[in-house]
């Protein structure tokens, strides 16, 4: 059984002997290109590097499949020998950042971080390079001359929301569902039909997330009424639901929606 990381409905793969046809089995199931799929995990769709695919796959195994999100361009000062990056790869033609070491030059960039894939150094693609040889490429960089790293984060739940509040503007309504975290609903619901019409059509979000019937629905709700602000609503959902990493635009929406729902404006 497999799922997209942020959020899709479970599928049914079979007949791969390899990675990159794992890859092509899960692209065709949920009508993506192979060269979407960054990495996959096991029994989790948290970028956890503990729980990568490996060589083994058990037949209880869960796969997450972590695809291409928003692509970012970082530059770095090489102080130091060592930028502090451990890197390893899907074996399909992705280099991805493993593990950061804390208190490297790269720990210190906010911006850069495990599980994003390294697409390029100084925009010579990497695409296609084994770890082995993107490590060895950014260990011969001269110290003390900025260079570029172009990387692609993998895709978070929410993503899509984050977009449409960015663009102001509502989806057709014929999108099939929406993306959302596997841990929202047991994994029978993650067809998500439920939540896509009230977020589409903008009606109250109250509605939509408390028909979820959810343990995080109920908190983000109960959150946003004891919250004064969009920014006090954000803090708090930090410190108990942070792993979704929801955008800002989203908690706003959220917080609106639950505090005024008829539009009213502080």
């Amino acid at each position: 059984h497999t799922q997209l990381a942020h959020g899709s409905p479970t599928a049914r793969i079979e007949g791969f002997t390899n990675v990159k046809e794992l890859y092509a089995k899960i692209a065709e199931v949920f009508d993506i290109s192979p060269t979407e799929i960054l990495f996959c995990t096991l029994n989790t769709h948290k970028v956890d590097m503990q729980k990568l695919l490996g060589g083994q796959i058990g037949l209880e195994d869960f796969i997450f499949a972590h695809v291409r999100g928003e692509t970012k361009e970082v530059e770095v000062t090489k102080t130091e020998d060592a930028l502090g990056l451990t890197i390893t790869d899907n074996g399909a033609g992705y280099a991805f950042i493993k593990r950061i070491k804390e208190g490297s030059i790269i720990n210190r960039l906010q911006t850069v971080c495990v599980g994003d894939s390294i697409e390029a150094i100084n925009d010579h693609t990497i695409v296609g390079c084994r770890h082995y040889e993107v490590a060895r490429m950014l260990r011969e960089l001269p110290r003390a001359q900025p260079f570029t790293l172009r990387l692609v984060q993998p895709k978070k739940a929410f993503d899509m929301i984050g977009q449409r509040a960015r663009a102001g503007k509502s989806p057709p309504p014929a999108l099939p569902q929406l993306l959302l975290p596997p841990q929202l609903l047991p994994l029978p619901l993650l067809q998500l039909q439920i939540l896509t019409q009230p977020l589409l059509l903008s009606q109250p979000l109250t509605l939509a997330l408390t028909s979820l019937f959810s343990p995080t629905a109920s908190t983000m709700v109960e959150a946003a009424k004891g919250s004064p602000s969009a920014a006090q609503l954000a803090q708090g959902l930090d410190s108990v639901l942070g792993e979704f990493a929801f955008p800002q635009e989203f908690v706003a929406e959220v917080w609106a929606a639950v505090c005024h729902p008829k539009g009213d404006k502080e």
